[in-house]
């Protein structure tokens, strides 16, 4: 039952009845202690302040240190990335821990998303154990201003930056294609079969002129690859590096871990390239059609998003063809 304020009222002489209705009115006020009412809980008073806090400081910095709050957004921005990309990948882990399901068999966003998030993972945690004690964040933030691409993934990098930074990192992988292809002609002589030399070398020279080589003429020397001199186990030390570096994985490991990674990573894209088979391409955003295409090797920056599908389906169409003939390149 609500409670309500009570008290005297005294009454004027003059204009009685006004002042009778003033009465009243203060006689039947709600009160604010009205049982009616659940008091407020601590923790939501907690949050709404810190919420507001952080509101006035973030306009602070904006009005302030213009420069100072890209760099704090970005970070807070990338750090709620990361979090829900970590809920995400909690949720697919239990999907598949109660229905049985391996890596292999997920759909191609799940499958995508495990194997990004653990480069990213490897990648940002010792960002993550920097910025853990308190107000050690202003520590990343200086990082984040003087190293952002050694040391921080994607999630903390402005989208100029993004740009700038993939093209640096394709440049890099560009720069090791010349000593593959050199590596190839190298170790083109042990290739018994002169007609196979012939075929690996015209796909060679078509590659350094810049020209696309088509599917036929690479499904001609799958042969070549599926032993020696071109197969996982037979490449040496410095082979191995360079084909490290142009999947983006460490080259300075022992030949035993590098053979170990690359053939890890080869399995991973070929699963990918299974799952992306079942779902289609046209199913992929574009970003994604993107992001696809670089991991796999082309710099999808500078081409359109239907040269980017085409070039995509060739890829699937090569990757399902070697499939289907019992390849293992690797």
């Amino acid at each position: 039952m609500a409670l309500y304020r009570t008290g005297t009222c005294r009454l004027t002489t003059d204009g009685g009845g006004r002042g009778l209705r003033q009465c009243l009115v203060l006689l039947y006020q709600p009160c604010h202690l009205s049982t009616s009412q659940k008091p407020q809980g601590v923790l939501p008073l907690i949050t709404s302040k810190v919420k507001h806090l952080n509101a006035k400081y973030e306009r602070f910095l904006e009005r302030k240190f213009p420069k100072f709050y890209i760099l704090y957004s970005t970070f807070m921005k990338g750090a709620r990335m990361l979090w829900i990309d970590g809920k995400e990948v909690t949720r697919i882990r239990r999907r598949m821990k109660s229905q049985g399901i391996q890596y292999h068999q997920l759909p191609y966003g799940d499958m995508e998303k495990l194997r990004q998030f653990r480069r990213d993972l490897i990648k940002a945690t010792p960002v993550i154990i920097i910025s853990a004690p308190p107000f050690a964040n202003y520590l990343v933030f200086v990082l984040m201003y003087l190293f952002p691409r050694q040391l921080l993934i994607r999630h903390f990098w402005t989208p100029k930056q993004q740009e700038e930074f993939l093209e640096i990192y394709h440049n890099k992988r560009k720069d090791v294609y010349e000593d593959v292809l050199d590596g190839l002609l190298q170790s083109l002589p042990s290739v018994t079969e002169r007609t196979l030399q012939d075929q690996i070398r015209y796909l060679v020279t078509q590659v350094q002129q810049g020209i696309h080589p088509k599917v036929a003429n690479i499904e001609q020397v799958r042969t070549a690859f599926s032993g020696p001199p071109f197969c996982m186990s037979n490449l040496d030390v410095y082979q191995m590096r360079s084909l490290s570096r142009i999947m983006f994985l460490t080259p300075h490991l022992p030949a035993f871990f590098l053979q170990r990674r690359l053939r890890s990573h080869i399995f991973e894209i070929h699963h990918l390239d299974h799952a992306l088979l079942q779902c289609g391409v046209q199913e992929l955003a574009d970003e994604e059609v993107k992001r696809a295409c670089y991991i796999r090797g082309l710099n999808s920056a500078h081409l359109s998003i239907e040269d980017c599908r085409k070039w995509l389906r060739c890829w699937l169409q090569l990757s399902e063809t070697l499939k289907g003939k019992g390849s293992r390149p690797f």
